[in-house]
């Protein structure tokens, strides 16, 4: 059974950073893609940030040049550096996995930021 995990969010005050990270398990297959998505409340999930087959990635124009993602294909394992974070980036983030064998999502992490 293929788990995905997110971690890493919390409560931060604006101009912070947070490192999330999202890991999966089980049988996966090859992954061909990993995204983050968000969502605020009353929001709908919006698209985040992609990296495609382990090497180029792709950014909301509202984080871009603010967060990075990258990852450890050792570990299986994204991450999602954001600095700079903002009141509006405050939502639950989730990691969405592509693979040969089906699509997973993880169950999501808080990210508050607020003063």
């Amino acid at each position: 059974q293929v788990q995905v995990v997110e971690s890493g969010g919390g409560l931060v005050q604006p101009g912070g950073s947070l490192r999330l990270s999202c890991a999966a398990s089980g049988s996966i297959g090859s992954i061909n893609a990993i995204d983050w998505y968000r969502q605020a409340p009353g929001e709908q999930r919006e698209w985040v940030a992609a990296i495609i087959s382990g090497r180029s990635t792709n950014y909301a124009d509202s984080v871009k040049g603010r967060f990075t993602i990258s990852t450890d294909n050792a570990k299986n394992t994204v991450y999602l550096q954001m600095n700079s974070l903002k009141p509006e980036d405050t939502a639950v983030y989730y990691c969405f996995i592509a693979s040969d064998y089906g699509r997973y999502w993880g169950q999501g992490t808080q990210v508050t930021v607020s003063s």
